[in-house]
């Protein structure tokens, strides 16, 4: 005997949606590997250690850090990479977690994931290497805090870093506690150690501003712990303003940073040096602000060679300009903030500094211009930063910043 005809049809449409369901699932699974389109950066940080610092960041052994970071673009996974590149040996990472940052060291209960590398717990980033995590089904909230936790159950020697997160974050006491709610916490660090960058998978397909430059990017003089970088302040604008698409907006900035040369091991490699592993490595990034070259000016006023002059910070600028069209990226020019009354404040760096900013308002090899000099600078004396606007005559500070992210022309994105 056959089943009746309605019986056959109820079989028919449990089976079709059976397949669809199906279907959908690996589609939904396929969409989330590692060469899907979809993926963008939310979050970076470049690493700023150099293994001959003499300050270096304290050994781990038998410890969890616990790094406190904040997203600009949601998502419904995530993937993350972590650096070895400035370490002393093989670099192992006995666990890694991701959850939602509740406050201090702790984390919203119940929100903490264990995060994989090829299907393990454990991994080892060779030396000078990059590893990436699994990707991870994970609600990616735009504009908030995560915490990444991760054990490391060896002596770690050297720890790759971003020295001067404008961030606290945590070492515990001994043990593995990647997974718990509180951490017990031995000291704290204003370094993200090992962690280099948070991708999303994001089916609207959008993409990543890289926010390129020194300590003025990198939000020195902004109160810890409370994201007001100017890019911090740029992306919670373009999220309220429903004319402009959403973008991930990165921090590619590093404090004492130059475009030409080294001061410090502990300002990171020249910006020609480090943009390809900062800025071109990361995922679906279109634009790029470049604001960098007021320490190449005031720094050198201070060494033996002498002052940088202006036509070498441009000549660094066209190679970065050269080799982000070369990707596609569009390069935004932001001008160089008065520095008067700094401490490496020289007349003759001023005449430089006023070069530079003639190159990038007049030159025409930018795709658009952010003129931060303008946001920032004493009507009054407009080779010195308004006074409420810096504490030190060099870095903007809350008030600072946001005044620099509100002049950005937001068609610039459009």
């Amino acid at each position: 005997m056959h089943p009746p005809v309605s019986l056959r049809k109820s079989i028919s449409k449990l089976a079709l949606l059976f397949l669809v369901t199906i279907t959908l699932s690996g589609f939904e699974l396929q969409a989330q590997e590692h060469g899907d389109s979809r993926w963008v950066t939310t979050w970076t940080t470049s690493s700023s250690t150099l293994l001959e610092s003499s300050d270096e960041p304290a050994a781990i052994e038998n410890q969890t850090l616990r790094l406190i970071v904040h997203t600009s673009l949601g998502g419904s996974s995530l993937r993350l990479r972590f650096s070895n590149l400035h370490g002393d040996r093989p670099m192992v990472i006995g666990t890694a977690s991701v959850a939602i940052h509740s406050e201090g060291s702790s984390i919203q209960s119940g929100s903490s994931r264990e995060v994989l590398f090829s299907g393990q717990s454990a991994a080892t980033i060779p030396l000078g290497a990059v590893i990436v995590s699994d990707p991870l089904t994970f609600d990616v909230p735009e504009l908030s805090n995560l915490s990444i936790s991760l054990y490391l159950p060896e002596a770690s020697g050297f720890l790759t870093a971003h020295a001067l997160s404008n961030q606290t974050n945590y070492i515990s006491e001994s043990g593995n506690h990647a997974a718990s709610t509180n951490l017990p916490v031995a000291s704290e660090t204003p370094a993200w150690n090992l962690l280099t960058s948070i991708d999303v998978f994001n089916s609207n397909e959008l993409t990543a501003i890289a926010a390129v430059g020194d300590s003025i990017t990198d939000g020195w003089g902004s109160t810890a712990s409370a994201n007001q970088r100017w890019p911090n302040y740029f992306a919670r604008r373009l999220f309220a303003d429903n004319s402009t698409a959403k973008f991930a907006v990165v921090n590619a900035g590093i404090s004492g940073n130059r475009v030409t040369t080294e001061d410090s091991p502990t300002f990171g490699q020249n910006l020609q040096a480090r943009f390809e592993r900062d800025v071109l490595a990361l995922s679906n990034v279109s634009h790029m602000v470049l604001m960098e070259g007021i320490n190449d000016i005031g720094m050198s006023s201070r060494e033996p060679a002498g002052l940088i002059s202006a036509e070498q910070v441009i000549a660094g600028y066209q190679q970065i300009i050269a080799r982000a069209h070369i990707r596609g990226i569009k390069v935004i020019g932001a001008t160089l903030t008065p520095f008067e009354g700094a401490a490496y404040y020289t007349s003759e760096g001023e005449v430089e500094r006023q070069a530079v900013n003639s190159f990038i308002r007049n030159s025409g090899e930018f795709d658009g211009i952010i003129d931060f000099e303008k946001a920032v600078q004493d009507p009054a004396n407009p080779s010195r930063i308004l006074p409420s606007f810096t504490e030190d005559n060099l870095h903007p500070n809350d008030t600072g910043y946001k005044a620099m992210a509100e002049l950005i022309d937001l068609d610039l994105f459009r």
